[in-house]
C-alpha cells in the first residue's frame, strides 16, 4: 500500500433525498490506496468503514441489479 496523506473527499449519492438516512463515500482514495471509505452522514466524526475498491464496486453493481431482496 502506498503511503499518502491524502484525505477522503466525502459525498452523498445524487439519489439521496436528504432524509437523514444517508451514507457518504470517498472515491478519491481508490487509485492511491485501493479502498473506498464509507461513513454515516449524520455522524461525520464517527467510525469509518473501509472496503476494498473491488468489493465496493461489486456491491454497487449488485444493488443496481436488484440482487438484494426488499423487506
Amino acid at each position: 500500500m502506498t503511503s499518502t496523506t491524502e484525505s477522503p473527499r466525502w459525498f452523498k449519492s445524487s439519489y439521496s433525498d436528504n432524509g437523514g438516512n444517508c451514507v457518504e463515500v470517498a472515491t478519491n482514495l481508490t487509485d492511491s490506496r485501493g479502498v473506498i471509505p464509507v461513513r454515516d452522514s449524520k455522524n461525520p466524526t464517527g467510525p469509518i468503514l473501509t472496503f476494498p475498491a473491488t468489493a465496493f464496486t461489486s456491491f454497487v453493481a449488485a444493488v443496481k441489479a436488484n440482487e438484494f431482496p426488499t423487506a
